[in-house]
């Protein structure tokens, strides 16, 4: 089994800032890309941004970029959300996950999984 505990969650204020982490365990997979997906209330989980873990490169959605970071450390199994700057808009639930094939893309290109973690903006 594979597991992906999602953790640095919490209330903020608008302008603020938060640190996400996903690490991940359990047996060895195929690792292309890692990527951080949110889903706001009453909306469908969307991209957010993702990493090559072999190169490194970064993706963002438009809304994100300039104020989001993705990172890794592959010593530790670890990815990271540098999250800045943040907006009311950005409340959501932050999902990390791991894809065998491809690094932008949708949820359904993905395929494990952390169960999340709550990121609330106060206006």
């Amino acid at each position: 089994q594979v597991q992906l505990v999602e953790s640095g969650g919490g209330l903020v204020q608008a302008g603020g800032s938060l640190r996400l982490s996903c690490a991940v365990s359990g047996r060895t997979f195929s690792r292309y890309g890692m990527g951080w997906f949110r889903q706001a209330p009453g909306k469908e989980r969307a991209f957010a941004a993702a990493i090559n873990w072999s190169t490194g490169s970064t993706y963002y959605t438009d809304s994100v970029k300039g104020r989001f970071t993705i990172s890794r450390d592959n010593a530790k199994n670890t990815v990271y959300l540098q999250m800045n700057s943040l907006k009311p808009e950005d409340t959501a639930v932050y999902y990390c996950a791991t894809s065998s094939r491809t690094v932008v893309g949708g949820p359904g290109a993905y395929d494990y999984w952390g169960q999340g973690t709550q990121v609330t903006v106060s206006s």
